[in-house]
C-alpha cells in the first residue's frame, strides 16, 4: 500500500521484476477491501498514507490475518528497526535503502516466515481531531471489538507514547497511539521522506 503513484509504480516494478506476483492499492480502506479477495503473502505498506494510514491498517491485519507477513516502510524513520508500537515483521526505510535493500528484506522474511505476535495488541495509530467547546484536544477512537467510535480527550499530547481508553458501548480497551504527524495544529510534525530508487 503505498499513495505515492511513482513510489507505489516502484515498488510494483521492482517486486514484478524479482518474480513476485504483486497487487497493489491506494490506502489503506483500498488494502482492506482487496483483502476481502485475496489474501497476500506479504504485505509491503507505507505507514503514512491519507484516509487510512499505515499504523491504521497494520493494526486490523495483525488482529484480522495474523500469519501474513508485514513489511512497514516509511521515510519518517532512518532506522532498519521496526518502530515502537507497529506490529509488522520488518522495516524498510524509504529513502535509506534501495531496490536491493527492499528485495532483500522481502527474501528473508519469505525464508523465515512472520514473527509470532500472539498475545501482543498492536495499538490504533491516530491523529488528534481537534479541539472540543470547552478547547480541550480530543481524538475519536475506534472500538477494535465492537467497531463503534466514540471521542476521547486528549489532555497532552505524549510523544508515541501507547494509551488506552475503555470503549464506551462495551467496555473493551482501546490502545492507541496519537499520530501527530496527521493531527490538527500539531507542534511535532514527522519529516517526510521519498522512496531512493
Amino acid at each position: 500500500m503505498e499513495d505515492d503513484v511513482t513510489v507505489r509504480f516502484t515498488f510494483s516494478t521492482v517486486l514484478d521484476a524479482a518474480g513476485y506476483e504483486v497487487s497493489t492499492a491506494t490506502d489503506g480502506f483500498d488494502a482492506l477491501l482487496q483483502l476481502k479477495q485475496q489474501i497476500p503473502d506479504v504485505i509491503l505498506s507505507d505507514l503514512n498514507m491519507p484516509e487510512m494510514s499505515g499504523f491504521e491498517l497494520l493494526s486490523v491485519v495483525r488482529r484480522r490475518f495474523p500469519s501474513i507477513m508485514v513489511v512497514a516502510a516509511s521515510g519518517a524513520y532512518s532506522s532498519s528497526a521496526v518502530p515502537a508500537g507497529v506490529l509488522a515483521d520488518a522495516f524498510f526505510a524509504k529513502g535509506v535503502g534501495g531496490a536491493a535493500s527492499l528485495l532483500q528484506i522481502i527474501a528473508e522474511l519469505v525464508r523465515t516466515g512472520a514473527i509470532d505476535h500472539a498475545g501482543q495488541n498492536a495499538p490504533i495509530w491516530i491523529p488528534r481531531n481537534g479541539r472540543n467547546d470547552k478547547g480541550i484536544p480530543f481524538v475519536v477512537l475506534t472500538c477494535t471489538h465492537c467497531l463503534r467510535s466514540f471521542p476521547c480527550t486528549a489532555e497532552h499530547e505524549p510523544a508515541g507514547e501507547i494509551l488506552a481508553a475503555a470503549c464506551i458501548y462495551c467496555q473493551h480497551e482501546v490502545r492507541y497511539i496519537i499520530d501527530f504527524s496527521r493531527s490538527v495544529n500539531s507542534p511535532q510534525q514527522r519529516p517526510l521522506g521519498s522512496a531512493g530508487f
